[in-house]
């Protein structure tokens, strides 16, 4: 069976971005509903596509997914969750407290971070609380991508550590006995995580160097968490090492190649693989060809569908090389390769004489091995949260705590050992590097869409604050809103693939920037094998089922337009990056 094999009763699927977690959780919930089992799969990534898989629509409660007895699933919607935890914390105070220490509470709880706790809290009750699930066999968690997956992991520990040393009655969490009645609730979640018996945790990956580095970063990361029970799988393996077509000869030698140099204590995990599909996975029918690839028809198409293309990526990149300076944003779902559309553009940009910072937000950080070299006039930075934690944690302290006495500096020390505090940390270096555009280009690889429109969405809560106050605040947070805004200094490009679900993703991220007031200079359609020549009858047949998506987003979704095909020469390194903006 290409699925993994699993016996215990909650699931994790996690990984790099665009390896598969969704499709495969959902082939695999199907798998055994088919086997008689009731089993309910839950989306806990904020940038969920699991309605679209699925071909339902989903909310907060488990839905039954038409044709497919047995099935059910839900979104916990981290926005949703986020109201009612607020309210859940200020309700019982209204009527009693003043207006004022209302409105106190209220914007204590308006923040990102109240979002994530809030997704946590209802992960808490579905893990943690047997009663939440009673009437399923399996559990299912089709979680976020890799960063926010191990945050989310790490966060029963962080919450019950700051829970046992608070000493204070509130912090940036709100009342402390509001989380002090979920601490049973917490333990029991941790334990289940780390339990063997109960759950076990498949680690997906594309054949891939890059997406197999991940996996093994985040196996050992578990591992140190006591969550040992781990499996491996392979998704979308495609193996013609004697084509004698050389898109199909290097798709086969690279996944070779990486699979060949995979990390050891990877190696050493039971392991399943899933061969590459001639079509999407989004519906029913295409998750169970996951399951049974035996019954998927033999390829016959040998050339492409003429059709005329978007144009390539360097008329793009010469436009905004005529401004000289300013923001550059690739932005998308997991896994649409905006690390390597990054990267390419910051230096082609550099080729072309211009001074650029090519910085990256994203916690799973693979910017470096991308670039894997250095140009002339590319600086490569990383917003790193542990130091930005470490340098805001030491700034507040040193202007606030002088002034404080013992109970005060206690206090403010509790609150800066929240969580919390990294949204801080990590969003004024958002700033700050944001702030570098105005002496030459800053190219930022952001991370996952749900992080990137947290991140945004802080920017606003974070510039209304400052209009309100005109306090203290570093000029860059203040100039930050408006920079975004500015069609002049920030360009932002939506990268995707040309397939279902990166587009129609690609189409809620330009909306939800559009309500934040900000427009997107262009789009890239990355990776198509309809642009890549090739003649492989299963990577045409592929890259026929492409072309509604490309017409979509040149024709109907995008203000401009550009397309990199697929490279036979992996986009890693400097000549592989350059390739890409020929």
């Amino acid at each position: 069976m290409p699925l993994p094999s699993v016996s215990t009763r909650f699931l994790f699927f996690t990984g790099k971005g665009g390896v598969g977690k969704t499709s495969l959780s959902c082939a695999t919930g199907l798998l055994l509903a088919e086997a008689g089992k009731r089993v309910l799969i839950v989306s806990t990534d904020p940038a969920s596509n699991l309605d679209e898989v699925l071909g339902v629509s989903l909310n907060q409660a488990p839905t039954a997914v038409p044709g497919a007895e047995g099935l059910s699933a839900l979104n916990i919607d981290p926005e949703a969750a986020a109201r009612a935890y607020r309210e859940r914390m200020v309700g019982p105070y209204r009527g009693i407290l003043p207006a004022a220490a209302i409105q106190s509470m209220e914007e204590q709880f308006s923040g990102a971070c109240t979002v994530e706790i809030a997704a946590f809290d209802e992960f808490s009750q579905l893990l943690g609380d047997p009663a939440a699930t009673r009437g399923f066999d399996h559990v299912i968690f089709d979680t976020a991508p890799t960063g926010h997956t191990l945050r989310l992991l790490t966060l029963p520990t962080a919450w019950d550590e700051f829970i046992s040393s608070s000493t204070g009655g509130a912090s940036c969490l709100g009342p402390l006995a509001g989380l002090e009645k979920q601490k049973s609730l917490y333990a029991a979640t941790v334990a289940r995580l780390a339990n063997a018996d109960e759950t076990t945790i498949i680690l997906v990956a594309r054949p891939e160097q890059s997406a197999l580095r991940e996996a093994e970063r985040t196996r050992g990361e578990l591992a140190g968490l006591g969550i040992r029970n781990q499996v491996l799988a392979i998704n979308g393996l495609f193996s013609a090492p004697h084509s004698e077509d050389p898109v199909a000869s290097a798709m086969s030698r690279r996944a070779a190649d990486a699979l060949a140099g995979m990390p050891g204590g990877l190696a050493g995990l039971p392991a399943s693989s899933i061969p590459f599909l001639p079509r999407g996975t989004v519906g029913l029918e295409s998750l169970r060809l996951m399951a049974h690839p035996e019954r998927a028809q033999p390829a016959t198409l040998h050339e492409m569908p003429p059709t005329r293309l978007p144009p390539g990526l360097a008329g793009l990149v010469d436009e905004m090389a005529c401004a000289g300076h300013g923001v550059i944003m690739t932005m998308g779902k997991g896994g649409v390769g905006k690390t390597s559309v990054a990267a390419a553009i910051a230096v082609a940009l550099a080729r072309r004489g211009g001074k650029v910072v090519l910085s990256t937000t994203d916690p799973a950080a693979h910017l470096a091995a991308t670039l894997d070299g250095s140009v002339a006039g590319l600086r490569v930075t990383r917003i790193d949260p542990r130091q930005e934690v470490a340098d805001y944690t030491a700034e507040v302290l040193a202007k606030a705590g002088a002034s404080l006495d013992a109970g005060g500096l206690a206090m403010l020390e509790e609150d800066l050992r929240s969580p919390c505090t990294e949204e801080i940390a990590v969003f004024r270096a958002f700033a700050r590097t944001v702030d570098e555009g105005r002496d030459g280009f800053v190219v930022l690889d952001t991370a996952p869409t749900g992080h990137t429109i947290l991140l945004l969405d802080a920017a606003e809560a974070y510039h209304r604050e400052v209009m309100r106050t005109q306090g203290d605040m570093p000029d860059s947070v203040r100039q930050l809103l408006p920079r975004l805004r500015d069609k002049a200094y920030t360009h932002v490009l939506i990268i995707t693939l040309p397939e279902a679900t990166p587009v129609h993703e690609a189409e809620r991220l330009q909306g939800d920037l559009a309500r934040a007031g900000i427009e997107p200079h262009a789009w890239v359609i990355n990776q198509s094998l309809l642009a890549s020549g090739t003649t492989d009858p299963l990577l045409c047949q592929r890259g026929a089922s492409e072309l509604p998506f490309i017409r979509m987003v040149a024709d109907g979704l995008a203000p401009r337009c550009a397309l990199i095909p697929w490279l036979a020469e992996a986009p890693v390194g400097v000549a592989g990056l350059a390739q890409m903006v020929e």
